[in-house]
């Protein structure tokens, strides 16, 4: 069965034309269950982080401001959203959401996060809509735990993973790959194990003949035993923040072409979801919607309805 991570925390109350779609995380689920993609028993409430867990990536000084509601003004305003307990609270189940996850991959090949995908967290600050880094949280996890022993990061948001590239930048088991608008936020780019900037207006043929040229060669030379997935839209044409221009099926092909490479080479693979902008939120959550339509289709091959 395909395992989703889903809770209403995952929906932050943010003012009325915010750039941020939050309505996006009660649409998707909305949308996958009436059009009978999957029913309900697909998903699964997440637990939150301990802070244990939080200190195997984060800082106790920046983890000690988000508890006791300290954080400076302007690193504050640098997260975007209203600095209050329940945005920390939301970041902790939306981190070990990822997590679970992976141990969910591990049994059934692939598992999603209607969430998640906070890779502009900083081991001692957040920025770009993101407080805790969950890729990262979880990665050290396995990591510790013994559950895994060498992670690849896919990050195909149109913005660089620069927490992800930052948080793992000394740590040789993990491989971040990242594969973003070269002119596009962050401004000050961190260094990934491979970076590929996209020009703008990069569309579907360019863009999915680089990815297929690339993803090949990285899984077999690192020989991951574990891959999370950043499947943002934010590449879409209609993206307000993206620059990109991959259509709707640009965007699928892409999601299918990842999706096969991580079953043929039998890597268990988990997706968490990323940013998604554009003007329109039926573009964003169609675009999200195709991701789990094809996890469903390629790993356990009939709809659950």
């Amino acid at each position: 069965m395909l395992k989703i991570a889903y809770s209403d925390i995952f929906r932050y109350s943010v003012p009325e034309k915010h750039r941020f779609p939050m309505q996006k995380y009660t649409m998707i689920p909305e949308r996958l269950v009436a059009e009978g993609t999957i029913s309900t028993d697909n998903f699964f409430a997440p637990d939150r982080l301990s802070e244990d867990e939080i200190l195997s990536t984060h800082t106790a000084d920046y983890w000690q401001q988000l508890k006791t509601q300290t954080l400076p003004r302007k690193e504050a305003r640098a997260i975007g959203f209203e600095m209050t307990p329940a945005l920390v609270e939301r970041g902790r189940y939306i981190a070990h959401a990822t997590y679970e996850c992976a141990l969910y991959a591990q049994q059934y090949g692939v598992a999603m996060n209607v969430a998640g995908g906070t890779h502009h967290a900083f081991a001692d600050h957040g920025e770009g809509f993101c407080v805790f880094n969950d890729v990262c949280i979880a990665s050290n996890l396995l990591l510790n735990r013994g559950q895994a022993q060498r992670i690849l990061i896919i990050d195909l948001d149109v913005h660089q993973g620069n927490g992800n590239a930052s948080i793992m930048a000394d740590e040789s088991r993990v491989f971040v790959f990242s594969m973003h608008g070269g002119k596009n936020y962050p401004f000050r780019k961190q260094k990934s194990d491979l970076d590929i900037e996209l020009d703008n207006e990069t569309g579907d043929k360019e863009y999915l003949q680089i990815l297929t040229g690339t993803l090949p060669r990285l899984i077999n030379e690192f020989g991951p035993d574990m891959i999370f997935y950043q499947s943002a839209v934010d590449v879409l044409a209609t993206d307000k923040l993206g620059k990109l221009a991959l259509t709707l099926d640009g965007c699928k092909a892409r999601d299918e072409y990842v999706l096969r490479q991580a079953k043929s080479a039998n890597i268990p693979v988990a997706i968490v979801m990323g940013g998604g902008y554009s003007e329109d939120i039926e573009d964003v959550v169609e675009a999200h919607c195709n991701t789990f339509r094809l996890a469903q289709q390629i790993y356990f091959g009939e709809m659950a309805g």
